[in-house]
């Protein structure tokens, strides 16, 4: 019984390892002279932090290459620099949730638009006409009583 004891000892002490790691980077990263916004789509919200930089894109403590594999997910949150020509000159820092992914990079794009904005008013125009600002209202319609989803209908018999 001890050994099992030991071994249970030793696994759950490399469990709470990692989440003590994990708490301990997103506590350490630093967001001075960083602008905050709030971005959301259909059911993600990304909180992002907009820092002076070489252009690096952190998502949830993991490169942007990691986590939106695929390119149109990137080439989405790239959008909002590429309008304004400041591609590289920022950093960015965005815990999302929620969601899929691609509500998840519309919402980091959505944060992106708003901090930039706040950090160059200047920029508004730009990010206005592209309706990078706007909050995309569209989301899952609701299930209503006697279907079998919002629009699905239990299949007609004639007969």
């Amino acid at each position: 019984m001890t050994e099992v004891k030991k071994a249970a000892a030793k696994t759950a002490t490399k469990k709470a390892a990692p989440k003590a790691a994990a708490k301990k980077t997103a506590a350490d990263v630093k967001l001075t002279g960083a602008t905050y916004a709030t971005g959301k789509r259909k059911d993600s919200v990304a909180r992002v932090y907009l820092i002076p930089g070489k252009g690096n894109i952190i998502i949830n403590e993991t490169p942007i290459n990691d986590y939106f594999r695929r390119p149109v997910l990137q080439m989405i949150i790239a959008q909002p620099f590429g309008i304004t020509n400041r591609a590289g000159s920022y950093d960015v820092v965005a815990m999302v949730a929620g969601g899929g992914l691609s509500g998840q990079a519309g919402a980091v794009k959505h944060g992106i638009s708003k901090a930039l904005e706040k950090a160059e008013p200047e920029l508004r125009k730009a990010l206005k006409a592209a309706g990078f600002l706007t909050r995309d209202s569209r989301v899952v319609e609701r299930k209503h009583y006697g279907v079998r989803k919002a629009r699905r209908s239990t299949q007609f018999s004639k007969r």
